[in-house]
C-alpha cells in the first residue's frame, strides 16, 4: 500500500523513480513534488487501492457506455478499440500554461505567414530562406491552390502542436499539426471521463474548463458564414477513419452537420449539401480528411471520398475551408530546420518556444553535424510528417546505421532530428504510480480576437519507457491535462449569453446519405427482429414435437429462403449478417444516435456472436433467441423513444414500418395460404407477436379470417400490415415535397393508393395472390422513396 507522509509539501509516492536525465512532470529537478501536484497527490495517496480501483472503473465505464473508440490498424485489418484512458491527469500551473500559450500563438502566426507565402508571393524560396525542392517536390504543396486567397482572410483556423518538456525544464515543439488536426473531441471526452474518476475533488482543484474554448470556436465558425441561411459542416472520410468517433462526437457537441464527400455537390462555384429538402448552401467546411483527397477533379484523381469542384469553389470565394487545402505542407519535418530563421523574417522576432533541433541533410554543414554526433540523431524522410519516432515514416537512430547506409541518406531527401528524451508523467501501473514518457497535444482556435489556446489538451503516455510507445497504435494511452489556477475558476458552459427573447432553433438539415442510412437502419433492425421471431417459433416447435413437426416447419422454408437463413443452425449466419448490416448503417449516422442506443446495438451484436459459437437447435436456440429478442427490443425502444420527431426520425420510422409490413405480408401469404399445413395459422400469430391479442379478440379457435383480420387489417394492432401503412402514410405526408402546389408527389400518390387499397379490403378479399401483390406494391414504395430523397 502507498504510504502517506503528513506534510503535503514533502509527499512523494513510494518507489516512484523518474528516468535518468529525463525531466518529470510530478517531481522537479530537486526531486520534490511540484506545488501544482500537491493537493491532488495528497488525495490520491490517501485512497486505499480498492477504492482507487473503483474510481478508475467509473471513468472506464463512462467511456465504455459512451462508445468512445479509436480505430487500430494492423496486418491489413482495422478494429475498433476502446479509448485507452490514463487515469492520472497531467497537472500544469496556470502561469506556466500562459507562457506556453504565448509561444504557441506566436508559432501559429508564423505558420499562417508561411502558408500565405507558399501559396502567394513565394518570397521564402525566391530570397533563399527555403530550398525550392522542399516546396516544389513536396506532395503536400498543392499547385492548384497557388494564388487562391481564403475567403475568410486566413488559411488556418485550428492548429495542434505536439510539445514536450526539455531537460532544462522548458517546453519544445515536437511536431506541428496543421493538415486536419485531430484530438479536440478526445480531449473533451478525456475530461469528462477523468472528472468521473475524481468527482469528489475536481471542483476544488481549480481546473480551467474546456467549454469556453469550444463555444468560442463554434461561434467563430458560425460567424464565417456568408449569411444566415448557409451552413457549417464537418467533412469526414467516413466510419473507417481511425478518429471517426471524434468526428461524430464533435459534430453532435457543436451542433454542426456531419457530412461525407458524396453529400456535397458544387453548383456554379457554390458548394451545396444534398438533403432530403433539396440542395442547401454550405459556406464553412471543417475538413477532417487530408487535402489531397478533397477534390478528385483537381487533386488526387483516385480519391473516392472527396467532392469534385471544391477547389473551384475555393477559387471563386464560395467556401471557407478549415483549414485551407494544402496546409499539410506545414507539417513537413524538414521545414522545422528553417522556421527558427524564418521567424525574424516574417514576424520580426525570434521564436519564443523552440522546436526540436532539426538538420536538413541537403546542406554540407548540416551533413557534417550529423556525422559528428550520429548517436543523438534520428534520420527520417525530409518530407515526412509527425513525430520522428512514430508512424510508418518514423526514423532510425543514425548510429544504428552502417557507414554505407548513413552515407546514402545524407542528401536532400532526408532530415536529421535530435533524439529527444521525453519528459515523464505518472501513470497507474498495478496500483502504483510509475513514470512513463509523454507528449502533450495542445490546441489553438482562431477567433475574431485572435488565437485562443485550449486550457488543457491531452497527453499521449507511453506504455513502455521508449518514446515510440506513446503512439496509440503501439499501446499508448491518453491522459487529461489540467491547467490549475491558484484561485477559483469560472464555470463556463456551451450556453451562449441571453441577448433577447427566446427563439426556437430550426432543426438541422438532413443529408440524403444520412436519410438513406436511417431508412435502412430501421429496415435492418426490424428485419433482424422478424428473423429472430421466426427462428424462435421454428425452434420451439422442434423442441416440443421433434420430427412430428416436420410438415409445419417445412412451411417456413420459403420465408427463411427470403432472408437467406439456414434454420438447421442455432444462430444462422444470415441472421448475423443482417445484424452486421444494421450496425453498418448505424455507424454512418453515429452522430444522430444516443450513446445508449449505440452501446445497446453493439452489446446485441457481441452477445449474438458469442452465442452463435455454442447454441444448438431446439430448446437451447429458442432460449437464446428470446434473450436476443429482449436486447433487440431494448435498442428499438431507446432509438424510437429518444429521437427528436423530425426528418431523421421519420426516415427511421418509415424504414421500420416498411420492413414490418413486408415481413408480415410474406408471413400471411405463406402461412395463411389454404394449402398450408395444420398449425400454420397459430404459427403466423406467434411470429406476429399477437397471441394475447388474438385470444382477447376472438373467443373461438384460430381461423384464416381471424388471422388475416388481426395481422392484416386491424388498425389497432401494432403488428398488422394496416398499422404499418397508417404510420408510413402519416410520416410520408410530412416529408419535404410530399405535396407541391396542391399536387401529390409520385411517392405520396403510390402511398395513398396502397393504403387505400388495403383499408377497403375484407379478410376474404386478401387471398394469397392479393397478399403477394400487396407486398410488391409495398416494395415499390422503397424505390420511390429512394428516387425522391436519396439521390
Amino acid at each position: 500500500m502507498l504510504k502517506v507522509t503528513p506534510d503535503p509539501a514533502t509527499l512523494r509516492p513510494e518507489g516512484y523513480q523518474p528516468f535518468p536525465s529525463a525531466p518529470d512532470e510530478l517531481l522537479d529537478a530537486e526531486g520534490q513534488v511540484r506545488p501544482v501536484w500537491r493537493r491532488f497527490l495528497a488525495h490520491f495517496l490517501g485512497l486505499p487501492p480498492d477504492e482507487m480501483a473503483r474510481h478508475c472503473a467509473r471513468g472506464d465505464q463512462y467511456l465504455l457506455d459512451s462508445g468512445v473508440f479509436y480505430r487500430q490498424y494492423s496486418a491489413g485489418q482495422s478494429v475498433e478499440r476502446p479509448w485507452p484512458l490514463s487515469h492520472i491527469p497531467v497537472l500544469i500551473e496556470e502561469a506556466e500554461w500562459q507562457t506556453i500559450g504565448e509561444g504557441l500563438i506566436q508559432r501559429a502566426n508564423l505558420l499562417e505567414a508561411v502558408m500565405a507565402d507558399l501559396y502567394g508571393e513565394n518570397r521564402l524560396v525566391s530570397e533563399g530562406h527555403l530550398p525550392p525542392e522542399l516546396v516544389a517536390g513536396n506532395p503536400e504543396w498543392l499547385r492548384p491552390l497557388v494564388g487562391v486567397r481564403p475567403r475568410s482572410g486566413h488559411f488556418l483556423h485550428l492548429l495542434a502542436f505536439e510539445i514536450g518538456r526539455g531537460p532544462d525544464g522548458d517546453w519544445w515543439i515536437l511536431a506541428d499539426r496543421a493538415q486536419a488536426p485531430s484530438g479536440v473531441g478526445f480531449a473533451l471526452e478525456n475530461r469528462v471521463a477523468t472528472t468521473r474518476v475524481y468527482s469528489d475533488i475536481f471542483a476544488g482543484q481549480h481546473v480551467h474548463r474546456l467549454a469556453g474554448f469550444f463555444r468560442t470556436f463554434r461561434d467563430a465558425l458560425q460567424n464565417l458564414r456568408h449569411d444566415g441561411e448557409s451552413r457549417v459542416a464537418i467533412l469526414t472520410p467516413g466510419p473507417l477513419n481511425e478518429t471517426y468517433y471524434e468526428h461524430a462526437y464533435i459534430a453532435s457537441y457543436l451542433g454542426f452537420t456531419l457530412i461525407q464527400g458524396e453529400d456535397l455537390i458544387v453548383v456554379d462555384g457554390e458548394p451545396m449539401v444534398r438533403t432530403v429538402s433539396g440542395l442547401r448552401p454550405l459556406s464553412v467546411l471543417w475538413r477532417r480528411l487530408d487535402s489531397a483527397y478533397a477534390d478528385p477533379l483537381e487533386l488526387n484523381p483516385d480519391t473516392r471520398i472527396g467532392t469534385p469542384g471544391l477547389v473551384s469553389a475555393l477559387r471563386l470565394g464560395g467556401l471557407t475551408m478549415v483549414n485551407a487545402l494544402g496546409s499539410g505542407v506545414l507539417e513537413t519535418r524538414a521545414l522545422m530546420a528553417f522556421l527558427p530563421k524564418i521567424a525574424p523574417v516574417l514576424l520580426g522576432e525570434k521564436l519564443k518556444m523552440p522546436n526540436i533541433a532539426t538538420w536538413w541533410c541537403g546542406g554540407e554543414a548540416e551533413r557534417d553535424d550529423v556525422l559528428d554526433a550520429p548517436e543523438r540523431m534520428i534520420i527520417s524522410p525530409a518530407l515526412a510528417t509527425g513525430l520522428p519516432f512514430e508512424g510508418a515514416e518514423g526514423g532510425e537512430l543514425a548510429s544504428n546505421l552502417s557507414p554505407e547506409q548513413l552515407a546514402e541518406r545524407l542528401n536532400a531527401a532526408w532530415v536529421a532530428q535530435e533524439a529527444v528524451t521525453l519528459s515523464t508523467t505518472p501513470v497507474l501501473v498495478n496500483g502504483k504510480l510509475t513514470p512513463r514518457p509523454m507528449t502533450l497535444r495542445a490546441f489553438l482556435a482562431r477567433t475574431p480576437d485572435g488565437w485562443q489556446v485550449m486550457p488543457g489538451g491531452f497527453a499521449r503516455v507511453g506504455a513502455a519507457p521508449e518514446p515510440s510507445a506513446v503512439a496509440m497504435q503501439r499501446g499508448g494511452s491518453a491522459a487529461d491535462v489540467w491547467i490549475v489556477s491558484d484561485r477559483e475558476v469560472e464555470a463556463v458552459t456551451m450556453v451562449p449569453p441571453t441577448t433577447g427573447p427566446y427563439r426556437r432553433v430550426t432543426p438541422a438539415v438532413l443529408p440524403s446519405r444520412a436519410a438513406d442510412n436511417l431508412f435502412w437502419l430501421g429496415r435492418y433492425v426490424e428485419r433482424t427482429e422478424g428473423i429472430v421471431r421466426l427462428l424462435r417459433a421454428h425452434n420451439v416447435r422442434l423442441a416440443e414435437s421433434g420430427a412430428a413437426a416436420a410438415p409445419l416447419l417445412e412451411a417456413l422454408d420459403p420465408l427463411f429462403e427470403t432472408f437467406d437463413i439456414d434454420p438447421s443452425v442455432g444462430l444462422p449466419q444470415g441472421f448475423l449478417s443482417t445484424l452486421t448490416s444494421a450496425i453498418g448503417c448505424a455507424g454512418q449516422v453515429r452522430d444522430r444516435l444516443s450513446p445508449d442506443a449505440w452501446s445497446a446495438l453493439i452489446d446485441l451484436d457481441k452477445t449474438a456472436r458469442r452465442m452463435a459459437s455454442r447454441v444448438t437447435v431446439g430448446d437451447d436456440a429458442a432460449r437464446a433467441l428470446s434473450a436476443l429478442l429482449r436486447k433487440l427490443t431494448g435498442f428499438s425502444g431507446l432509438v424510437h423513444e429518444n429521437m427528436y420527431r423530425f426528418n431523421a426520425w421519420r426516415f427511421l420510422e418509415i424504414g421500420r414500418r416498411h420492413e414490418r409490413a413486408m415481413g408480415m405480408t410474406a408471413i400471411l401469404a405463406t402461412l395463411a395460404d389454404p394449402e398450408a399445413p395444420a398449425g400454420s395459422l397459430d404459427l403466423a400469430v406467434e411470429a406476429g407477436d399477437s397471441v394475447l391479442s388474438h385470444r382477447r379478440r376472438f373467443t373461438f379457435s384460430t381461423t384464416r379470417d381471424t388471422v388475416i383480420d388481426l395481422l392484416g387489417l386491424d388498425q389497432m394492432n401494432p403488428r398488422s400490415i394496416r398499422y404499418q401503412l397508417d404510420g408510413m402514410s402519416e410520416q410520408i405526408a410530412r416529408l419535404p415535397g410530399a405535396i407541391a402546389n396542391g399536387e401529390l408527389s409520385d411517392l405520396s400518390r403510390a402511398m395513398l393508393r396502397c393504403h387505400t387499397d388495403l383499408a377497403t379490403r375484407r379478410p376474404e378479399d386478401l387471398d394469397t395472390k392479393a397478399l403477394w401483390a400487396l407486398r410488391g406494391d409495398i416494395a415499390g414504395l422503397s424505390s420511390l422513396l429512394t428516387e425522391a430523397y436519396m439521390r
